[in-house]
C-alpha cells in the first residue's frame, strides 16, 4: 500500500528542474503579485511546464495554459506544486500497490485540502479559547494579556479540509515596540498563511480594529471574529456585521468562543476565503488622504523596482512602515539596490507630513486609522444610550481603591493559602492512608528481600510522599485560575507597580511573579510581554525566588508537621519573603548593572468576567497531567537513585559490622560540616542536594531517609511524624525555627535545572533580540 503522508518540505515552482512538469497546488504572496499571477493563469489544479532558465539562471520561463510566461525566481517560490516526474514520488510508493499517476492524485488532493491560518488578535481577545476549542487541546486560558508567549499549532478537519490553526501570541498593533509585535508580524510575512483569523472582542470594537487595519494594509486574505458578542448583545447595542463586512470585503462573523457558538460558521467561511469566494473576500485599500497616499505612491514605485519585494510584505504596508522610519522594516530591506533613494524618499515625505499635520507621522497614521475605523462604526454600530447595565469595572471602586486596594489583595493570597491548606487537608489524608494501606498490603504479599524494599522503601515511600501533597498543589491553583479568569491578575499588577518600581521592577512583572507560583520555567517565557529589555532580564533573573508549585509539598511537609497554627500565614509569608527578596535583588542590579530609565507602565485592565468550568478544569487538567508525568519519570527514577544509594553497600545489622556506612551517608557526612550550624542534619543536607534535579525530590529523599531508618508502625506510617521523631544536631529534635530555615533554604537555594536552563535561553533570547531591534 502507498504511503498515507505528504512531505513535509514544501516544493515550490523554483524547485522544478528544467524540462520537468508540475501542477499548482496553492498559491502564497501578497495582494497586487497574488492578483496578477492568477490573471497570467497560475491557478490551483493547472499544469505548468518549465521551459529553460536565463543565462544568469534568473527569471525561468514556464508554459502554462499554452502561454510562454516568465517569472523571476523569488515570485516562483511563491507558488507551491507538486511534482509530475515519477523520480519524485518512488519513494511512496510501496509493492506498487498504487500506481504514480494515483499517488500523485492523492498529494494533490491533500496538499489543496490542507489551509494554514494564522489566528491573530489583541491580548485577552479570547484567541486561546477559540484555539482549545478547536483543536482540542489544552493551552492556558487567562484574562490578562500575556498569557501566550509563543506560538503553537493545532490540527484539525473540518468538512474534508485539514486546518492547521496558530495560534499567534496576543498584540495591540504590528509595530516594532514589543517581542510579541515583531513576531507576530515576522510569521504573518514569512509564513505566508493562507488565511488569518483576526479575533476581535466584540466590546471594544475600535480599539480592537486598529489592528485589523494593519492586516488590510498587508493585504491578508482575513476573517474577523466577533468574539464575546453575547456580552456586546447585553449592552444593547446592535452592530450590523453584514453591513460591515460588505463594506471592508471579508467576512465579519459573531462568536462566542467559550461555548463554541458560531465557531462552525467561522470555519465554513475560513475554506470559502481560502477557496477564493470572491464575493466574500477582495481587496480594499484604506484611503489615508492625498498626503499619505501621494507618499505611498512614491515609495511603492521605488519598492517594486527590486527583485526580492515579491515576498516581503505588502508593497503598501511597507510604504507605510518606511514612513513611519520602522526600523525592522529598515533593516529587512537594506539589501534592496536603491535603498539609500527609498530612505530619502520616506524621509522627505515624512518631515512633508508631519510639517502638514503638525504632529509626528506615527500619531497622524494612527489618527487616520482610528478616522476609517470611525468612520465605518458610524454606519454599522447603533450604541444604545439608555443602557442601565452594571459596568463590568464597577468593583474596581473597591478592590483597587487607593486604601482598599492593597489590603485586599493581601487577604485574597492569605485566604488562597489558608484554603490549600484547610480545605487540602482531607484529599491529603486520604492519600495517605491509601499509600500506608498499599504498603501494608504489598509487605504482605512480597517475600522479604531486596525487590520488596526497592518497592515500598523506594518507590512507594519516594513517590507516595510526593502525591499525597498533589491535592494542595491543584487546590491552590484552582484559586490562581479564579485570579485570573476573573480579571484580577491585571488589577494585581495595577496595585503592585508603585511598590515594584521603587524596587526596580515594573508593575506587569507582578505577572509572570505569580505563573512562577506554578513552574518559573512558562513565567519566564511570559516575561516577553514587557516591552523594556532591562525590565525583561531583571525579572527573568529574579523569577527563581517565587515559590513554585515543586516547592510546595516541601513547604506543605514541614508547616503540617511543625506549625499547629496559623499554617495559612506561615505558607503566605515563606512566598512573601521569595517576592521580597527578588524584589531586593532587582533594586541591587538595577543600581548596579542596569543603570537605565524604567519602562513605561501601560496595561490594559479586561473587564471582570465570571470564570468558566471548562476554563478550570483545564487548568486542573494540565496541572495534574505535568505533575503525575513528573512523578513517574524524574521523581521515580531519582527515588530508585536514592534508595540504591541508602540501600548499599548492604550490612547485617544484627552484626558487629555497623560501621559500615550506606553511600548516601558517606555523601551526607561531607555536607554535614557545612549545614550543622542551621540545625540541620546529613539525611536533610543529602535532601537538598537531590532538589537540584527538581525540589519534589525534596520530599521524596527526606520519605526514603526518614522513614526506612528504622521500623515503623502502619498506623503510625508518616512522614510528617517521621519528621517530628528525629533527633538532628546534638540529638535535639527539629524545632519550628529549624523547620522554618530548612525552608528558607528551599527557596533561596539554587533553582532546578529546568529553570536555570530557561533562564540562559531567555537571556540569548533577548540579546538576539536586542541585536535585530
Amino acid at each position: 500500500a502507498i504511503a498515507h503522508r505528504v512531505k513535509d518540505a514544501k516544493v515550490t515552482l523554483a524547485d522544478i528542474s528544467t524540462g520537468n512538469r508540475c501542477m499548482i497546488v496553492k498559491l502564497h504572496g501578497h495582494g497586487g503579485f497574488r492578483h496578477r499571477i492568477l490573471e497570467m493563469g497560475f491557478i490551483k489544479g493547472e499544469i505548468v511546464e518549465v521551459i529553460k532558465n536565463a543565462p544568469l539562471q534568473d527569471p525561468i520561463e514556464y508554459k502554462v495554459m499554452g502561454t510562454h510566461i516568465s517569472l523571476r525566481r523569488s515570485e516562483a517560490t511563491q507558488i507551491e506544486v507538486v511534482s509530475l516526474e515519477e523520480d519524485a514520488h518512488h519513494d511512496y510508493l510501496y509493492n506498487g500497490t498504487l500506481t504514480i499517476q494515483e499517488h500523485i492524485a492523492q498529494e494533490v488532493a491533500q496538499r489543496q485540502k490542507k489551509i494554514v491560518v494564522a489566528l491573530v488578535g489583541n491580548p485577552n481577545c479570547g484567541k486561546t479559547s477559540f484555539f482549545n476549542f478547536t483543536t482540542g487541546m489544552h493551552e492556558k486560558v487567562g484574562n490578562y494579556s500575556g498569557v501566550t508567549v509563543d506560538s503553537k499549532v493545532g490540527i484539525f478537519n473540518h468538512k474534508g479540509y485539514e486546518i492547521h490553526l496558530t495560534d499567534l501570541p496576543g498584540t495591540y498593533s504590528l509595530t516594532e515596540y514589543t517581542p510579541e509585535e515583531i513576531y507576530v508580524r515576522d510569521f504573518l510575512s514569512n509564513h505566508h498563511p493562507d488565511v488569518v483569523l483576526n479575533i476581535v472582542d466584540a466590546g471594544n470594537l475600535e480599539r480592537n480594529l486598529f489592528l485589523t487595519t494593519q492586516l488590510i494594509d498587508q493585504n491578508m486574505r482575513m476573517v474577523v471574529a466577533l468574539n464575546m458578542y453575547d456580552e456586546f448583545e447585553k449592552t444593547g447595542n446592535i452592530l450590523n456585521y453584514n453591513k460591515l463586512s460588505s463594506m471592508l470585503y471579508f467576512p465579519i462573523l459573531p462568536l462566542v468562543a467559550k461555548t463554541g457558538k458560531g465557531i462552525e460558521n467561522v470555519l465554513d467561511n475560513i475554506i470559502d476565503v481560502y477557496e477564493n469566494d470572491l464575493v466574500k473576500s477582495k481587496h480594499i485599500h484604506i484611503n489615508y488622504g492625498n498626503d499619505v497616499e501621494e507618499a505611498i505612491k512614491s515609495l511603492n514605485e521605488l519598492l517594486k523596482k527590486n527583485d526580492n519585494v515579491g515576498y516581503l510584505p505588502h508593497s503598501r504596508y511597507l510604504s507605510l512602515k518606511l514612513l513611519e522610519n520602522d526600523s525592522v522594516i529598515n533593516k529587512e530591506i537594506s539589501n534592496m539596490s536603491n535603498y539609500d533613494e527609498i530612505l530619502k524618499t520616506a524621509s522627505f515625505y515624512r518631515q512633508k507630513i508631519e510639517k502638514a499635520y503638525k504632529d509626528d507621522i506615527t500619531v497622524v497614521i494612527s489618527d487616520l486609522k482610528y478616522g476609517f475605523i470611525r468612520g465605518a462604526l458610524n454606519e454599522t454600530l447603533k450604541v444604545n444610550n439608555n443602557q442601565q447595565r452594571k459596568s463590568a469595572y464597577d468593583l474596581d471602586k473597591i478592590l483597587t481603591n487607593k486604601w482598599l486596594g492593597f489590603p485586599i489583595l493581601m487577604i485574597f493570597i492569605w485566604l488562597i493559602f489558608q484554603g490549600t491548606f484547610t480545605i487540602g487537608a482531607y484529599p491529603q489524608q486520604w492519600l495517605e492512608n491509601g499509600v500506608a494501606w498499599l504498603s501494608h498490603i504489598l509487605r504482605g504479599i512480597i517475600p522479604a528481600g531486596i525487590w520488596a524494599d526497592m518497592l515500598i522503601d523506594g518507590v512507594i515511600a519516594g513517590v507516595g510522599g510526593v502525591l499525597i501533597f498533589l491535592p494542595n498543589i491543584l487546590i491552590l491553583f484552582v484559586f490562581i485560575s479564579i485570579l485570573e479568569d476573573t480579571g484580577y491578575m491585571a488589577r494585581a499588577a495595577f496595585i503592585m507597580d508603585k511598590i515594584m518600581h521603587i524596587f526596580g521592577l515594573h508593575g506587569k512583572s507582578f505577572i509572570p511573579y505569580v505563573i512562577g507560583f506554578g513552574c518559573s520555567v512558562p513565567a519566564i517565557m511570559a516575561t516577553r510581554t514587557l516591552e523594556n529589555h532591562r525590565d525583561r532580564i531583571l525579572t527573568v533573573c529574579t523569577i527563581p525566588f517565587m515559590s513554585c508549585s515543586a516547592r510546595l509539598p516541601v513547604y506543605t511537609l514541614f508547616v503540617s508537621a511543625f506549625f499547629d497554627s496559623y499554617q495559612g500565614l506561615v505558607l503566605m509569608s515563606l512566598y512573601l519573603v521569595g517576592i521580597l527578596v527578588a524584589m531586593l535583588t532587582s533594586s541591587l542590579m538595577s543600581k548596579t548593572i542596569f543603570k537605565k530609565t524604567f519602562g513605561h507602565f501601560v496595561m490594559e485592565l479586561p473587564p471582570y468576567r465570571i470564570p468558566t468550568l471548562r476554563n478550570t478544569l483545564i487548568h486542573i487538567w494540565s496541572r495534574t497531567s505535568m505533575y503525575l508525568k513528573k512523578m513517574g519519570t524524574i521523581i521515580l527514577l531519582a527515588s530508585l537513585i536514592i534508595w540504591g544509594l541508602t540501600y548499599f553497600p548492604r550490612h547485617d545489622k544484627n552484626t558487629d559490622n555497623l560501621t559500615k556506612q550506606s553511600y548516601i551517608e558517606q555523601i551526607g557526612h561531607i555536607v554535614e560540616p557545612v549545614i550543622k550550624p542551621l540545625g540541620f542534619d546529613w539525611k536533610m543536607g543529602v535532601s537538598l542536594l537531590t532538589g537540584l534535579a527538581a525540589k519534589e525530590i525534596v520530599v521524596s529523599s527526606l520519605g526514603i531517609l526518614y522513614m526506612n531508618d528504622e521500623p515503623i508502625d502502619e498506623e503510625n506510617l508518616s512522614l510528617q511524624k517521621a519528621l517530628q521523631n528525629v533527633k538532628t544536631v546534638d540529638d535535639k529534635p527539629i524545632t519550628p525555627l529549624t523547620a522554618y530555615s530548612f525552608l528558607l533554604f528551599i527557596l533561596l537555594y539554587f533553582p532546578c535545572i529546568a529553570t536555570i536552563t530557561a533562564i540562559w535561553k531567555e537571556i540569548g533570547y533577548i540579546r538576539t533580540e536586542r541585536e535585530l531591534c
